[in-house]
Parts: structure tokens; C-alpha cells; sequence
């Protein structure tokens, strides 16, 4: 992989090899066992995809990862460091990104409101936030969200939304982007698009990519991939070796 000098998107790289490391992950809803036995590892640098049908564990396993949830047992290393029992707004702090499947964009305020909310997560206020200004490197990833600054961001469309998002999660200059299902419902050609710009992202910055995919063309720009099923992975590889009989049983509707 092609390496840079990192830009204004993201801290200077300090992190070991190894960006995440989930060990023997178990949670559950109640009294169902939701996922199982979970690893999983991302290195620095990395773009990992985890594949999987609907209902396997594959969101809650990101919703762990990051802090919405919390395991009954196992380990979530981040950096070297457990960050298991973090809170997810502290987890934000150290360098994790989050675009969640849907957007969650805010519809009721501009584009520009939207992306310096994302600066919150290096400041963790507003109004220290608000006074940033956004990096051209945003632009440049994204040139679409610069003609539309002032616009409201639920006058945008799926596709404009999604890459307002995946721009505002960066504002808080993650080393380790999550992001779940970028490219669900949206149109071809801004797929490929988003897909461009997250590999940009990878080469020049030295952020590391976890991901939740459908879109086989998205999951074969991968470096490595797991395939969830019931709750725990099952298969594993490099994207290069991804074989049909895998692409069938775990991607195919």
C-alpha cells in the first residue's frame, strides 16, 4: 500500500501495529446470545471489511467496538490499550470515527453545522468547535459538500448525505474510521465515489477502516475481510482470495 505524508485529516500515526484487537467478544440482548466468541483485528493502515447477511451481529459488533454497547465478556483493544469498559464519547477522544448505517445526518441544520458537530469529538464542546474552521482536505475528498455549505443537510440526497457524514466523521481526525454500510441505497456512481475516497483516505493519511459491506466491488477494495454468521466469524481472508463459494454464502441475497 501506497504511503504519504498524513495530512490535516489526521493526527501523526504514533499507534502499534495492531490499530484494533477484539478478543473473545460475547454479548448479549436479555437472554440472547447476540454475538460469540468474537475476534477480530485491524493493523494500522488497514482496510478490513466484515461481510455478513442481515441479522447475523455484524452492526452490534460496531456498536460495541465503539461504545454504544458493552460485552458481557472479552477484550476491546484500541492502540494497544483496553478500552472495554470506555464510554463511547472517550473513545471518540482517542481517535475513533463513527458513520453509522442510515447517516444520521442532522436535517435541520446546514452542511456546515453538520461537519463542525464532528469536531466535537477532539474538542468535546461546541462552542470551541464552532469557531474551527474545515480542512480543504475535506473539499478535496468531497468537492460536492463545498458548493452546498448553507444548504439544509435533509435537502441532500442519499449519496450527499452519505459523503456528508463520512466527512464529518473525519472532522475529528480519526485514526480508525467505522463506518457501517456506507453505500446502502445509494446510486452507483456515487459509490464508487465513496469508495474512492476512503481508499484516498487510507493512502494518505494512514487511517485504519473498519466496515460493514454489501457492495461486492466496495468489499474487494479491502485488505482483509470476516465473514460473520450467527453471531460469530466463520471465514477470513484477504479480499484477493475471496473465493464465490464465500461470496455466495455470505454476500449474496
Amino acid at each position: 500500500m501506497i504511503q504519504t505524508t498524513p495530512t490535516a485529516l489526521a493526527a501523526p500515526v504514533t499507534m502499534a501495529a495492531s490499530a484494533l484487537k477484539v478478543s473473545g467478544l460475547n454479548f448479549y440482548y436479555g437472554e440472547s446470545h447476540i454475538l460469540r466468541d468474537v475476534d477480530l483485528k485491524v493493523s494500522q493502515g488497514q482496510m478490513v471489511c466484515l461481510i455478513g447477511r442481515n441479522g447475523v451481529g455484524k452492526t452490534t459488533l460496531l456498536k460495541n467496538i465503539i461504545g454504544l454497547l458493552h460485552p458481557r465478556s472479552g477484550e476491546i483493544q484500541y492502540a494497544g490499550q483496553s478500552i472495554t469498559r470506555l464510554p463511547a464519547h472517550k473513545r471518540a477522544r482517542l481517535g475513533i470515527g463513527y458513520v453509522p448505517q442510515g447517516r444520521e445526518i442532522i436535517p435541520r441544520l446546514t452542511v456546515k453545522e453538520n461537519l463542525v458537530i464532528g469536531l466535537e469529538a477532539q474538542t468535546g464542546r461546541a462552542d470551541a468547535a464552532s469557531h474551527k474552521s474545515i480542512p480543504d482536505e475535506i473539499f478535496e475528498l468531497f468537492p460536492v459538500l463545498k458548493t452546498m455549505l448553507s444548504r439544509m443537510g435533509g435537502d441532500l440526497s442519499g449519496g450527499q448525505q452519505q459523503q456528508l457524514a463520512i466527512a464529518r466523521a473525519l472532522m475529528g481526525k480519526p485514526k480508525l474510521l467505522v463506518l457501517d454500510e456506507p453505500t446502502e441505497g445509494i446510486q452507483p456512481s456515487i459509490i464508487l465515489d465513496i469508495e474512492n475516497a476512503v481508499r484516498r483516505i487510507i493512502d494518505t493519511t494512514g487511517i485504519s477502516v473498519l466496515l460493514v459491506e454489501q457492495h461486492l466491488h466496495f468489499v474487494r477494495q479491502a485488505d482483509y475481510y470476516y465473514a460473520m454468521q450467527k453471531g460469530g466469524i466463520v471465514a477470513s481472508g484477504t479480499t484477493d482470495a475471496l473465493s464465490n463459494d464465500v461470496i455466495q454464502k455470505f454476500l449474496a441475497v
